[in-house]
């Protein structure tokens, strides 16, 4: 519904901006660059869409030889100890913890769209266990919270994008993305944690979390020590290895548990297909209705407002021209997906815009699309402290996001 909103805005608003342009400008070309930028976004989106079928069908294929050998078992009992700490609502060896591990190693895989059916699998479960049918729970919460902060460690979809945009390397902000989405996540947890007055003061989540703290602490002391060039180098063999890494690890676990990998991968890959299929007509349908908002000119207004008042406080204001994708990223993950093709045509896929809208891209998620979708299907009314919690966690990896980009890519 937020959706259909905001697409009829775009036209609507850019209709109007062209129309004032016309009358009051005499801008005769305004309507014409409308209409030629709805094929050519079409064609983009059209382009993209085929791009990333060859990569879901790569890792959902991948996914299922780790489901199938164990592994993604075998990293559900290593989370166990956390997962009791952090959702001490849910019974003791319930199956619902397995179904969000596989939804959020989905996440952290950067596999949006076969991370929702498991979300939603989820969500079912946690129904099961709720007393009070119309209103969350606080397992439900911290499960959507941990959902909308974006927990990424492999942003597939968005290293897809960048090599669909012709960046050098499109790798390059796989450590930024890890880094900002960490950020995000940690807020969401310790707010959602004081909400629900759950003790992180035990000696599990403070090895865990803070471990975590360290471990990022110490990779971003190790790269403030390098220049760019190799800060960029550095990064982009990291993700390359991690990459392949992972590859390897699924194939030999699954080849360990006798697992036949070939016909898991092709089964796992039949649903990467289908799930690229489907996301081709929401790809077409944001990028046009984007496409008109800029060509009216009604986006350059926008963010020569913002630019000039962030100017005004005396800050840089080089990090606007990516934040109509921070802004839609709650709203809509399609929405900010073609932001961030939109930034990086318009700026370039190389350029600071272009590589800070990747990583706003990566560091959060769709809060009040997950909200309505996962809580939805399964009749809650009452999301209680959800909404305030995702969108804290989101303000969270946007600020991260903006101070890492400067690190790394000013």
């Amino acid at each position: 519904m937020v959706l259909n909103y905001i697409w009829i805005a775009f036209f609507i608003v850019a209709f109007v901006v062209a129309l004032v342009r016309l009358v009051f400008m005499g801008d005769f070309d305004v309507f014409p660059a409308m209409m030629d930028s709805t094929f050519s976004s079409s064609k983009t989106a059209f382009e993209i869409s085929l791009g990333l079928t060859g990569v879901l069908s790569l890792w959902l294929g991948i996914m299922k030889i780790g489901e199938k050998g164990g592994l993604v078992n075998a990293l559900a009992r290593l989370l166990s100890p956390i997962f009791v700490r952090l959702f001490p609502d849910i019974p003791k060896g319930h199956p619902v913890t397995g179904s969000i591990f596989m939804n959020i190693a989905a996440n952290m895989l950067g596999l949006d769209n076969a991370a929702t059916p498991l979300g939603l699998k989820a969500m079912e479960q946690l129904q099961e266990l709720n007393t009070k049918k119309d209103t969350a729970t606080n397992p439900m919460i911290m499960f959507l919270v941990l959902n909308t902060s974006g927990l990424t460690l492999i942003p597939v979809s968005i290293l897809v994008y960048r090599a669909q945009m012709g960046a050098a390397q499109p790798t390059d902000i796989f450590i930024p993305i890890l880094l900002a989405t960490f950020f995000s996540t940690l807020a969401g947890v310790i707010v959602t944690s004081l909400y629900q007055h759950i003790n992180l003061i035990n000696r599990t989540m403070l090895l865990t979390l803070g471990g975590a703290c360290v471990l990022v602490a110490s990779i971003i002391w190790g790269f403030s020590q390098l220049d760019s060039v190799m800060m960029n180098r550095v990064s982009t063999s990291v993700a390359n290895i991690l990459l392949m890494v992972i590859i390897v690890g699924f194939i030999l676990a699954g080849m360990r548990k006798k697992v036949n990998v070939y016909d898991a991968f092709i089964e796992g890959a039949k649903e990467g297909f289908t799930t690229a299929v489907r996301i081709i007509p929401y790809l077409i349908a944001i990028l046009v209705g984007i496409g008109v908002f800029r060509a009216s000119g009604a986006m350059d207004m926008l963010i020569s407002g913002i630019r000039s008042a962030v100017e005004l406080s005396g800050l840089d204001s080089q990090f606007v021209g990516a934040l109509p994708t921070a802004l839609m990223k709650p709203l809509s993950g399609s929405g900010a997906r073609g932001m961030m093709v939109d930034a990086m045509t318009t700026y370039g896929a190389d350029s600071f815009v272009g590589r800070l809208s990747c990583i706003f891209q990566g560091s959060t998620d769709t809060t009040f699309y997950i909200l309505a979708v996962y809580f939805g299907s399964v009749g809650i009314r009452y999301t209680r402290h959800a909404v305030a919690c995702g969108l804290l966690a989101d303000l969270a990896g946007i600020i991260a996001a903006i101070a890492i980009c400067y690190m790394f890519f000013a």
